[in-house]
């Protein structure tokens, strides 16, 4: 080995500390580092995975509304529907399975063995990474456009919607390379304030469209006019709902956060038990808020707001509650949503990162597909920073379009999801729960094809994040083969035994042997007696075999467990 040139308490060497000091180890599932000391309610961490899955309200409604048009809320039902009885049910049994917090791609590696699996994995990873990272350009983005659209906000504010967005991401940024902890307290102020405030605004659209029936008569001429019977309708509606896939978006936060549910007491098997009865709960109740919140939405933004005001542009543009908010209950309440709005959206991209920075160290390193820095917090911080500030520039901060690539990231992780809950269930023989998720794949593939001929640009992003994940793993592979693979070693009490009375016995010596289907006390007499002539060993010097069988070749670091 060689000694750095540097000083060692010169400032290079304080900052390669400081850059790598904070660690997340692969045996540790997203949160399971927090502890029993801070495990909360479902209901509050139920908060916690609102900021993600119920920040999408800021963007979601008028994005449904471009996209689907008067549709739209018809096509949020189908929505709804597949969220009740596809999304649910699947991440209920993806729990199940995970009572850590691994989620379904822990399922699938389990589920895939060897070189498969390991490339299955990589190309998800591309994926959530997509997921990921537009999840956080698209929040500040909307973050940004709730900025610029408000009236208190000085005019030299307008069309600097990129250096907002950049400016927000810098500061999510620097928040976790100076340390960050999820703050469930903070999460339920957040996620509260939101959602009574989205409450008040649903609330007066219901009431201004029931004292203004002609804008109802208008959305339902429009419908009449424009697809005839209520056959044509619900036809279209299946082809036009997979562009509403963002409100699909959130399951997977509320499995990664489990660890943090309060789980009682007993043995591990019943706290286990108590845990994954508590994320059922916390599936539900969100599930639940959010198709109320999805369904009074679509409906009420489609009624009051002119469809002009959707198009890229418009006043309501990637902000149409926040627009029904400062139209119809003032520009001060406005302004408190738009606060609001700006504030879970931060928080819906903190989730994102955290997210990230507990999946690459989890499984890249373990796979020798990452170098060593890639477990520690803060060169993952930059790296995905600075891929933030590319996709912002790219996209020019416009929320409509990245919504293509955020609904191809959302829609591969439950596409994986279902097939993993399928999979598994054909494998325990469940012949119904096979058959009703193979049925929820198809559903979910179907969405997915569809938004990616409709919106092929999330694609795209994803294949980069593929492309340079696999050449990124192979040449690290590479480069780390001669290097010591494993992460410990664990002895069985005969093992043990065997290593103290040799210990006791005086110098010991280790004879490595291949093992062979036939192998016999002769052959291990034989050349027991072979190295002793050898090596000169005497006798009364205690010998050791050691064979080393290789269960999955594929796998760079593992647990050596040695048996006696």
């Amino acid at each position: 080995m060689t000694e750095s040139t540097a000083p060692r308490n010169g400032p290079a060497h304080r900052f390669a500390h400081w850059l790598l000091q904070d660690r997340i180890e692969q045996t540790e599932g997203p949160y399971e580092r927090e502890g029993k000391d801070r495990q909360q309610p479902w209901w509050r961490i139920t908060c916690l995975t609102g900021v993600d899955y119920f920040s999408t309200l800021g963007y979601q409604p008028g994005i449904a509304a471009l996209a689907a048009g008067a549709l739209s809320p018809i096509a949020t039902l189908l929505i709804v529907l597949l969220t009740l009885f596809g999304a649910l049910p699947m991440y209920r049994h993806v729990a199940q399975e995970s009572p850590h917090g691994q989620g379904s791609i822990a399922m699938l590696e389990s589920l895939l063995s060897f070189w498969k699996g390991k490339i299955f994995v990589l190309c998800l990873l591309g994926f959530i990474a997509t997921d990921f990272i537009i999840t956080i350009t698209l929040s500040a983005s909307d973050a940004a456009a709730h900025v610029t659209e408000n009236p208190f906000v000085p005019e030299s504010f307008q069309g600097r919607e990129v250096l907002i967005t950049l400016v927000l991401v810098a500061l999510l940024g620097a928040i976790f390379l100076k340390g960050f902890k999820e703050a469930v307290g903070v999460a339920v102020l957040v996620v509260g304030a939101y959602l009574l405030l989205n409450l008040v605004v649903v609330a007066v659209g219901l009431y201004e469209s029931i004292v203004n029936p002609q804008s109802v008569a208008d959305w339902t001429d429009a419908l009449l006019v424009g697809y005839g019977n209520p056959l044509t309708l619900i036809g279209v509606a299946l082809i036009v709902f997979p562009k509403l896939a963002l409100g699909l978006s959130g399951f997977e936060t509320g499995v990664t956060v489990m660890p943090l549910l309060q789980d009682g007491e007993g043995d591990e098997q019943e706290r286990l038990a108590v845990r994954i009865r508590n994320t059922g709960k916390l599936l539900m109740a969100a599930a639940l808020i959010m198709s109320f919140y999805l369904i009074a939405t679509s409906f009420i933004t489609i009624v009051l707001i002119p469809p002009e005001k959707f198009q890229p542009g418009g006043e309501a543009s990637g902000r149409a509650l926040a627009y029904l908010a400062h139209e119809y209950l003032s520009n001060a309440f406005g302004t408190a949503y738009d606060v609001s709005t700006i504030v879970i959206l931060a928080f819906a991209g903190a989730s994102a990162l955290a997210g990230l920075l507990n999946i690459v160290p989890r499984y890249l390193p373990r796979y020798g597909m990452a170098p060593g820095w890639a477990r520690a917090v803060r060169p993952l911080v930059l790296v995905y920073t600075a891929i933030a500030f590319a996709i912002t520039i790219i996209f020019k901060a416009n929320v409509d379009a990245q919504a293509g690539a955020y609904a191809t990231g959302v829609l591969v992780i439950m596409t994986s999801a279902a097939f993993a809950v399928a999979l598994s269930s054909w494998r325990r023989g469940r012949k119904l729960g096979t058959l009703a998720f193979g049925l929820v794949t198809l559903v979910f593939v179907y969405t997915l094809v569809a938004n990616v001929i409709e919106r092929p640009d999330g694609i795209r992003i994803a294949s980069f994040f593929i492309i340079a994940i696999v050449v990124t793993s192979v040449v690290s592979r590479v480069s780390r083969t001669t290097e010591l693979r494993q992460e410990r070693i664990e002895l069985d009490e005969t093992a043990r035994s065997f290593i103290d009375d040799a210990r006791r016995r005086g110098e010991i010596h280790i004879i490595a042997h291949r093992r062979r289907p036939d192998d016999d006390p002769e052959e291990y007499a034989r050349k027991l007696w072979e190295q002793r002539s050898d090596n000169q060993i005497s006798p009364q010097n205690p010998t050791l075999f050691l064979e080393i069988a290789v269960d999955d070749p594929s796998e760079f670091e593992d647990v050596l467990e040695v048996r006696g």
